[in-house]
């Protein structure tokens, strides 16, 4: 399921920006379909694996600390040296600090990356945003958001904090046995929550893109420079764990979970902020398409 992910993602996306009304119609199902792929997303997880890399401390801190910290602060210097406007600036960080999408695992299954470590990564910082984003944010950086710290945490656990009570009451319903028998109802779950998250997160896309053309295509050229650009900084950071552990490490630091932000956020998110979130859609789903040779390649090594 995971496999083909970006694939329903895309066509949810081409119905919002084809059909207007349609995404409209289903943004307030936005946050709901985040948390629920968050969960089912979660349910899947063998948490086994997650613990066994969890033990190696050194290589569990780094990748944390490069996930949620680290990436956020060189987004924000790089941000300011170039004089970027503040709303890009701000929405830069926040995708640079926010956790890295789950599909992300899938790709580096199908790469033959190291899919242990994406899943280290992915969870680790996903459990922990309501800790780091808002405080780095809000407080350290200065990013001009329309709420407090509390407020932006509080969203934030409520968010993730929903989305694992649910996938661990899942699991505890049905167990590992009853999980493998309904593997395929999960993921009908899954292409139904995908279909509805990229369709709902086009909302208002088109109608920019008819009104400011330029200002669209500007948008979509910095997204695609920030996934390669971060996806380049962390493999160049974890370029000590041999090519396949540094390309397996760009898989995460690239692709972030805009659509987690944007829930949270609300109607508090800049306009060209929440277009910048929606926009970045385009190279999480384009980007492993053109850079699998690259990940097979260094998946050898």
């Amino acid at each position: 399921m995971g496999v083909h992910a970006a694939r329903f993602l895309a066509v949810g996306v081409f119905i919002g920006l084809l059909f207007p009304p349609v995404a409209a119609l289903l943004k307030p199902l936005l946050a709901p379909a985040v948390a629920l792929l968050l969960s089912v997303a979660m349910v899947r997880i063998d948490w086994s694996q997650v613990l066994i890399h969890g033990r190696r401390l050194r290589l569990s801190l780094s990748v944390l600390l490069w996930l949620t910290v680290i990436s956020p602060v060189v987004t924000w210097v790089i941000c300011r040296a170039i004089d970027l406007p503040p709303a890009f600036t701000t929405a830069l960080v926040l995708m640079a600090a926010a956790p890295p999408v789950t599909s992300s695992i899938a790709i580096a299954l199908i790469s033959r990356l190291d899919a242990a470590l994406v899943l280290l990564g992915t969870l680790s910082a996903t459990l922990i945003v309501p800790l780091t984003l808002p405080p780095l944010s809000l407080e350290l950086l200065g990013l001009p958001i329309e709420l407090s710290v509390l407020e932006l945490s509080g969203r934030l656990a409520l968010m993730v904090g929903s989305a694992l009570a649910g996938s661990l009451i899942i699991r505890r319903l049905l167990g590992k046995e009853g999980l493998a028998r309904h593997a395929e109802a999960l993921d009908g779950v899954t292409v139904v929550l995908m279909l509805t998250f990229g369709i709902a997160i086009m909302d208002g896309v088109t109608n920019a893109a008819f009104a400011d053309p330029l200002f669209v295509i500007y948008c979509v050229a910095i997204s695609f420079i920030a996934n390669i650009g971060l996806q380049l900084i962390g493999a160049a950071s974890f370029f000590w764990l041999g090519w396949r552990g540094a390309i397996s490490m760009a898989l995460p630091s690239g692709n972030r979970n805009m659509g987690l932000l944007l829930s949270v956020l609300g109607s508090t998110a800049a306009p060209e902020s929440a277009l910048y979130f929606a926009i970045g859609q385009l190279p999480i789903y384009m980007l492993p398409a053109i850079l699998a040779p690259i990940y097979r390649r260094a998946a050898q090594r």
